[in-house]
């Protein structure tokens, strides 16, 4: 028996990956101030039912200001440079209203698949100036109650070729912009490039989250120079990669020399199987290659990854719903992941990449925040074979959603009775 103390709140038999029983979760001021088999308090219950409670699903890579734009063009196309010619057209036309409202869309959907850290890419350049970074500081403001949102502010079209681009850069790493992205493929200067975006980011004290590689051409790479620079200004552990389609058109014995590389220099990967897997291998006429790189196989090997939603319905991925639990669901799928690696696949939308953004206060441990989600299931080991129903969520021990179960109608039994 535990000595009597006070809280705002108890959950009751809430079942955690680290304990092999339900247990009691004391909350006092929003905070996780105990957590034991048993807790003796008078106090707000909520009885979880022995079902698993996780601190929430940690997206390090989503474009919220460039989501939802199925209905404004012809998607007769496929290739990474086409999307990105597509969405660099509208975007000159887009508003901070609009950016808000195709944001906030998502991030709701997100809220209710048990998101609760975020980090969205913002694009920044003389086009659309800083009306979408504008749109999503309002959405960190606005959706701070269920959601901690990270802003990365990133030229998705070049940088040094880019006349202004810069300066913009610069504004909104002084206006809230926390991290700094790349996208040097796009660069007609791709190691100038590199070389800027580390710059600024010692500059401001921020971490890197890069675009690169996004392609299955082994013979060129911007890899080494992002670990040459990353090792050269002591950046390791505060750079990430996103789509590095390329390491899966590697070899083995290459990869394992590349994987070395990664973990030596502390580069953190990101997969974003949605769209790595439709743009990727579209030209092949049969036999197309998946372009997904193995994060879990990475992940065994000691580097830091992610599996992320990236893009939700515009042309780069004509699909989504911003499920983080779906997408390491059809992660697991497509990398042929076996029972063995599901706990690897839970952590790669959890707890890894909440080390991928050096978070220090995630997790159900005493002292961080109470935010947790509550999946349908009593067992963690299968929640990304089932899929199980996400059926309520907190943020700083308040309630953010609840959905309720659905209800059977068998003709056998009374109307609204549950099988």
């Amino acid at each position: 028996m535990t000595t009597q103390t006070a809280y705002d709140l108890i959950f009751r038999n809430a079942l955690l990956r680290s304990s092999a029983t339900p247990v009691d979760i004391g909350v006092k001021g929003g905070r996780i101030a105990a957590i034991e088999p048993t807790l003796f308090c008078e106090a707000i219950e909520i009885d979880i039912g022995g079902r698993v409670a996780l601190p929430g699903f940690v997206d390090t890579h989503i474009h919220l200001d460039k989501a939802c734009l199925l209905g404004r063009c012809d998607h007769d196309h496929g290739s990474l440079g086409d999307a990105i010619r597509a969405v660099s057209a509208m975007k000159r036309d887009f508003t901070v209203e609009d950016v808000y409202a195709r944001g906030a869309r998502v991030i709701e959907r997100a809220i209710v698949h048990g998101t609760t850290r975020m980090r969205t890419h913002v694009e920044i350049d003389p086009r659309i100036s800083l009306r979408s970074f504008e749109a999503v500081k309002a959405l960190k403001r606005d959706y701070a109650w269920a959601l901690d949102l990270s802003l990365c502010v990133f030229p998705q079209e070049g940088l040094t070729n880019d006349p202004g681009g810069e300066e913009l850069l610069v504004q909104a790493l002084r206006d809230g912009g926390g991290v700094i992205g790349g996208c040097p493929y796009t660069d007609t200067d791709p190691h100038a490039h590199l070389e800027r975006i580390f710059d600024l980011a010692q500059a401001f004290d921020v971490d890197v989250d890069l675009h690169l590689d996004f392609d299955l051409d082994p013979s060129w790479s911007h890899l080494d120079e992002v670990c040459r620079l990353t090792e050269r200004r002591n950046y390791g552990g505060r750079v990430a990669i996103g789509h590095a389609t390329k390491l899966s058109a590697l070899p083995p014995e290459r990869l394992k020399s590349v994987t070395s590389q990664l973990a030596r220099a502390g580069i953190a990967v990101t997969v974003l199987p949605a769209t790595d897997l439709y743009l990727m291998g579209r030209e092949a006429t049969h036999n197309a290659p998946r372009g997904l790189t193995l994060a879990h196989k990475l992940a065994a090997d000691g580097v830091v990854c992610s599996v992320a939603t990236n893009n939700v319905l515009n042309p780069f991925t004509p699909f989504g719903d911003a499920s983080l639990l779906r997408m390491a669901n059809f992660y697991a799928n497509v990398a042929h992941a076996s029972v063995a690696d599901f706990d690897t696949c839970l952590d790669l939308v959890t707890e890894l990449p909440a080390r991928l953004m050096n978070l220090t206060d995630y997790g159900i441990k005493v002292g961080n925040p109470a935010d947790l989600v509550v999946l349908d299931t009593q067992d963690s080991r299968f929640a990304i074979a089932e899929l199980p129903d996400i059926v309520m969520g907190f943020k700083n021990g308040r309630k953010t959603f609840e959905r309720q179960r659905p209800a059977l109608f068998h003709p056998s039994r009374p109307c609204g009775a549950r099988a």
